[in-house]
């Protein structure tokens, strides 16, 4: 008896051993990635390892390029090579410390190649995909691994290398200046109407409440569920008034982030299709705001950023596809459905009086880094405006 005793009381010791031993295995060396297919089902917000095959990038909800990649910031994983079908794709956005390691601009060759992304399962083009990523890898046979990041990059550095963004305008004035800005920020990823409402959510969020927007005009914070078309509501406002052209809410003019800003309904309303100039009687509900019979005087605070918008909006849109409208600025109002926006004069006036600002500054990062991949040139130049337009 006291034999078996013994033997029973080594073999329950000798399994408490062994849990202790599981329990100290290291996680990173139990923990194996997910594939594609796993991580499609698994869009939960965890942090996970996924492993897959580069086949291209993606540029839109449904559309992933396989050449002439126009920049380092996205690239599209399938667990096969030669995948095809989008919905067996998932979306990882890189982030700025990665890009000149593993974006498909710099590194073409990395299509067709394995790699294991690590970070968060989340949305990202309004599909499946991989945010807030901390490390890729990738091992191929016969060749040296990748160069590895800065794996500490600093908190402070710039998110978008801006200089870099604009190198080929540097030095030019004019319609030089103006037509090289085109080329630079042509092109964009286009977002649905129906998909700006989300959009907007972040653009605008009040920094100091993430659940509410901040709407243009009335400088009102407002939940962000409070968007649609009833009274006091916020709704999707085309700066760039939308009959000024006639584009209406096609994607591209219709869809651009960078003249699209939450207002109020009513308030909305009653800008209409306006253009710009100083003047007229103050609107009751947006103080501050002034209107008349063919023009609209926003309040002090936003007067540049309406300003820098237009002169985006008509360095954007140059006509040189065949579905876009050909914008440009004038000096006059009641300007009507043609492709012309003013007042250019007064524009020019409220640019130098209300300088960018860091919400300004954040909301074209955003805009830049998370949905549609280009820049307002005027907000991360100003000084630009009166090269092209003075």
């Amino acid at each position: 008896m006291r034999l078996h005793a013994l033997y029973k009381k080594t073999w329950m010791m000798s399994l408490l051993v062994f849990a202790l031993l599981v329990s100290l295995t290291p996680i990173s060396q139990a923990a194996t990635s997910l594939s594609v297919s796993q991580a499609l089902g698994n869009q939960n917000s965890s942090v996970q390892a996924v492993k897959g095959y580069v086949v291209g990038q993606p540029t839109a909800t449904s559309t992933v390029i396989t050449g002439s990649y126009p920049n380092d910031y996205a690239l599209a994983l399938a667990d096969s090579p030669n995948e095809t079908s989008t919905d067996k794709m998932i979306y990882v956005q890189i982030p700025s410390n990665l890009r000149s390691a593993f974006g498909l601009q710099s590194h073409p060759e990395l299509k067709g190649k394995s790699l294991t992304v690590t970070g968060t399962l989340t949305s990202y083009f309004l599909h499946p995909g991989i945010k807030s990523v901390t490390s890729i890898s990738i091992e191929t046979e016969g060749t040296d691994p990748a160069p590895d990041p800065d794996p500490d990059p600093d908190p402070t550095e710039p998110t978008v290398p801006v200089e870099d963004y604009y190198r080929t305008a540097a030095g030019k004035t004019g319609d030089a200046l103006k037509t090289e800005l085109h080329n630079i920020i042509d092109h964009h990823t286009e977002l649905s109407y129906s998909a700006v409402w989300e959009a907007l959510k972040k653009t605008d969020e009040d920094p100091a409440n993430a659940n509410n927007v901040i709407l243009l005009y009335t400088g009102r914070s407002q939940a962000k569920n409070t968007n649609g078309g009833g009274a006091d509501n916020w709704n999707r406002e085309h700066v760039w008034a939308k009959s000024h052209g006639d584009f209406g809410t096609a994607m591209g003019p219709g869809t651009d982030l960078h003249h699209l800003r939450p207002t109020d309904v009513s308030v909305n309303s009653t800008r209409g299709n306006l253009d710009f100039d100083n003047g007229g009687t103050e609107h009751s509900e947006a103080l501050g705001n002034y209107f008349d019979r063919d023009s609209w005087e926003p309040r002090d605070e936003v007067k540049g950023d309406v300003a820098r918008m237009l002169f985006y909006m008509a360095v954007r849109y140059e006509g040189d596809v065949s579905d876009e409208p050909d914008l440009e600025l004038n000096n006059l109002v009641n300007n009507g459905t043609a492709p012309y926006h003013g007042k250019l004069s007064v524009l020019l006036q409220w640019n130098d009086q209300d300088p960018v600002d860091d919400r300004e500054r954040r909301r074209n990062d955003v805009i830049y880094s998370d949905y549609q991949h280009n820049r307002n040139p005027f907000i991360d130049h100003p000084e630009w405006v009166n090269e092209i337009w003075n």
